[in-house]
């Protein structure tokens, strides 16, 4: 079997929550060299946004190969890895870890019914009533897959295909498939959507709100699309801006949910090639979009990750702050250097509650409460205890 052309766009670190808003859990990739390194998948880090501190996890069982560009999803305490790209190629394959537990399996998901999905990666999912529900990706289709599919939910890439001889065996491209999997009944299935739906894509940025799937970037529009599916339905939305005062577009973005009407955008890479650093609010009742002043503009951002923390918090991780793709007839490669990021910040969106101020204030000072922090009770004081070594590790050390 013979392989043509090269597959485009980048493969994000993949974030989720685990206990409620005190940890989150991490799966990274970094780009060493030009070369996409995977970390290994027996181990597994999180993040203590109350300390600031990390801690690494094994993992033992059946682990998955190393992916990128997989999707993981957080439902009832498991995590759930599906597709991606391994060392041999697309992947439609499902892994399972109960985080739960102390000691930490991986699991293969095996005898599912239904038709799984065809192997992709660069996907994104909706966690909605303890069902899992992909969106797009790129991957790989048979001939017979592709003349079975309209070309408005299957793009083939032109610059990338498979033969077996002198015989077309094999195409790869871009989505908009929306696939739904049951993990209680390991079913499954393809509703059928109506309305306009998303132009096939990949790379793009997805958030849920109550029981409408949202999906933005992933295409080369000169200005940030938007739609809405309903989830109950199965009816999508495009929501239509004014170009005058829209995000430009993008893609490798992240989109956070911070209120049951309110998506917070941050970062990707431009249509323009340059790594962005802007954040934008949409309204989604109004249907407007606001530009948003921030205290992060030193750090530009593509295939970075980005999830809910406390009061509203969007914490982001990781990712490349100056991406550079070198493009040719021929083409699409990266520059050697990605300038891949690891640290973990913060955006308020809303101002804090009065206990949140009230206990950084007693962390900050912990010294001076130091008799009365003993009174309070183990729960409350554990938080606070963590506050303070998140200050304490964030103080300049004094120099003579």
């Amino acid at each position: 079997m013979q392989s043509h052309g090269v597959h485009r766009g980048q493969h994000a670190v993949c974030v989720g929550r685990l206990q409620g808003d005190k940890h989150r859990l991490v799966v990274p990739v970094q780009v060493v060299g030009g070369e996409d390194i995977v970390l290994p998948s027996d181990e597994i880090w999180l993040c203590d946004l109350y300390s600031g501190t990390w801690e690494t996890r094994d993992i033992n069982g059946d682990k998955p190969p190393d992916l990128s560009g997989s999707c993981g999803s957080y439902l009832n305490g498991t995590l759930y890895i599906f597709a991606g790209c391994d060392p041999v190629g697309y992947t439609n394959q499902m892994f399972s870890v109960d985080l739960t537990e102390q000691s930490c399996t991986w699991k293969k998901v095996t005898d599912t019914k239904g038709t799984t999905p065809s192997p992709r990666n660069k996907h994104s999912c909706w966690v909605h009533r303890d069902r899992l529900i992909y969106f797009g990706g790129y991957g790989c289709k048979t001939i017979g897959q592709v003349q079975n599919t309209t070309s408005a939910s299957f793009v083939v890439d032109e610059m990338s295909w498979a033969t077996i001889g002198d015989v077309l065996f094999r195409y790869w491209g871009w989505n908009n498939e929306v696939s739904v999997y049951e993990p209680h009944t390991a079913m499954w299935s393809t509703p059928e959507t109506r309305g306009p739906a998303p132009a096939p894509r990949g790379c793009h940025a997805s958030a849920l709100i109550g029981n409408k799937g949202y999906i933005s970037g992933g295409v080369e529009t000169l200005e940030l699309d938007m739609f809405c599916l309903d989830l109950d339905t199965w009816t999508w939305t495009q929501f239509d801006f004014s170009p005058s005062c829209s995000p430009l577009g993008r893609s490798m973005l992240t989109m956070t949910p911070t209120s049951d009407h309110t998506l917070f955008i941050y970062g990707g890479l431009g249509i323009d090639g340059n790594t962005l650093n802007d954040v934008w609010q949409l309204n989604t009742q109004k249907k407007e979009w606001e530009k948003m002043t921030h205290q992060h503009k030193d750090k530009p951002r593509v295939c970075h990750s980005a999830c809910l923390g406390r009061d509203s918090d969007v914490v982001v991780f990781g990712g490349s702050s100056n991406m550079c793709l070198l493009m040719d007839s021929v083409a699409v490669l990266r520059a050697p250097s990605q300038n891949q990021c690891r640290d973990v910040f913060m955006f308020q969106t809303q101002p804090c509650s009065l206990f949140r101020l009230c206990e950084d204030l007693i962390a900050e000072n912990s010294e001076v409460f130091e008799e009365q922090l003993t009174w309070l009770p183990s729960k409350l004081q554990n938080k606070i205890d963590k506050r303070v070594a998140f200050f304490s590790s964030t103080k300049p050390v004094q120099t003579a």
